[in-house]
């Protein structure tokens, strides 16, 4: 098959001339592909979510009638990232593809020529299970689980265009984990993606890096450790001296609604130029520690962050609130009505306490879950700076200092991208404890 065939819809709708994307790398390559199962692998800033939601527009616009799926682990996770690169990148402005309801309400995109594109994630099955497609995407596939997948490669049998395929992309992650294992073994079709496949990072004429692409590169080079070798050279770096065993295949799971007889708990860390965090967890009645809820933002002060607390935890009721030891910052929070403890802050028996509350018991479950989408807001100066925004990111970062032997000296972790660590461990000492019976607003 040529690449024009490929490329450009049989049609002469003047829109494909406005589609300004040129697939160049990996991408071209992606689009060339034919295989059944086919994973686009890279770090941040490659163009891997925009070359895959490429080809599904692609094949809705050359195959009438095709039926395609954009999935994810969550369709709340959706709105605001695969919709928003969908709409506002691939979709050019005015495109009748994108009439309907808003992004967070969006089920399906419907093509004059009959194609469909709808939207749905994992957590809501029934409608995945229920229908053929021909061609499905998997956005951020690493947060899947392998039965997800192979759920998903069931549903490719609507049989209108030439192939069938599901396609995802990831940003690099164990060597251990399944979808390294899949393509490694060769039921995957492996594509890596670099920074030069991106032409807003890297000029394939002039083979030199763009504006945007330079200051984007230069804010990669800031990195350290394996997010460094993840998000800047795109390696499947193990986290080397890694304080705790976090698994995101066990201790990350769907969100659901938190029974109003648990007992629960806020944690908070204060912070400004660093992210203030505050954390709502609650204990199921095994004692199992559940994060539902997180605020982790930078640049505000107490008072904007206690007005937020009030506000998110209406109706709730909670057995402690704890928090660092500053005591200004709690004093403000008490103006406001959050009454505080002083946080338990040795560091060694706090870990010890957190590892083993990770690991998997005799049930076959930790005792330490974050559920997904409980992050409140995503702080856009720490996602542009590829730092964390949320506790679970901080885990990969979250390591033991190296000797000169390069060995991990297990002492007191590095200092740096820990604040969601540091409430976690307040309240798991906190929770170690026999709890007070006061409940605070």
């Amino acid at each position: 098959m040529s690449s024009t065939a490929v490329f450009a819809a049989p049609t002469t709708d003047p829109r494909d001339a406005e589609r300004a994307y040129r697939p160049i790398g990996a991408a071209r390559r992606l689009m060339l592909c034919r295989d059944e199962e086919v994973v686009l692998e890279g770090p941040a800033g490659t163009g891997k979510s925009r070359a895959c939601l490429e080809k599904v527009h692609l094949c809705a616009l050359k195959y009438p009638g095709v039926r395609a799926a954009l999935v994810r682990k969550t369709r709340a996770s959706m709105s605001e990232s695969v919709l928003v690169t969908f709409e506002d990148h691939v979709l050019v402005p005015g495109d009748p593809v994108a009439d309907g309801p808003r992004r967070g309400f969006r089920r399906v995109y419907h093509y004059p020529n009959g194609s469909e594109i709808v939207v749905v994630g994992i957590d809501r099955p029934s409608r995945l299970m229920s229908t053929d497609y021909d061609v499905i995407y998997v956005a951020e596939a690493t947060e899947l689980f392998e039965n997800d997948w192979e759920l998903l490669t069931t549903r490719l049998r609507n049989g209108v265009m030439p192939y069938q395929q599901i396609l995802a992309d990831c940003n690099p992650d164990a060597p251990t984990h399944w979808l390294h294992q899949r393509s490694d073994a060769g039921r995957a079709t492996l594509i890596l993606s670099r920074h030069e496949d991106n032409p807003k990072l890297f000029d394939p004429d002039g083979r030199e890096w763009t504006p945007r692409g330079a200051a984007y590169i230069a804010v990669l080079d800031r990195l350290t450790g394996v997010r460094k070798e993840r998000l800047r050279y795109g390696r499947r770096a193990t986290v080397e001296g890694a304080v705790y065993p976090f698994d995101r295949a066990v201790h990350l799971i769907d969100h659901f609604e938190i029974p109003a007889d648990w007992p629960r708990f806020r944690v908070i860390d204060f912070g400004f130029t660093n992210p203030f965090v505050c954390q709502w967890w609650a204990a199921d009645p095994d004692g199992r520690l559940y994060l539902y809820r997180e605020i982790y933002m930078t640049r505000r002060t107490v008072t904007v962050h206690a007005a937020q607390i009030a506000s998110l935890s209406t109706g709730e009721s909670y057995v402690q609130n704890i928090a660092d030891h500053d005591a200004e910052d709690r004093a403000t929070l008490a103006q406001h009505g959050i009454q505080t403890v002083a946080a338990r802050k040795a560091v060694t028996t706090g870990i010890q306490a957190v590892e083993d509350r990770l690991v998997v018991q005799e049930d076959g479950k930790p005792r330490l879950f974050i559920l997904r989408d409980s992050l409140v807001e995503r702080d856009e100066a720490l996602h542009a700076a590829r730092l964390p925004t949320r506790t679970e990111q901080e885990f990969d970062g979250y390591v033991y200092p190296k000797g000169i032997d390069g060995k991990p000296i297990k002492e007191v972790p590095v200092k740096v991208n820990d604040h969601g660590m540091d409430a976690m461990r307040y309240l798991v000492m906190a929770t170690s404890r026999p709890a007070p019976t006061r409940l605070y607003a």
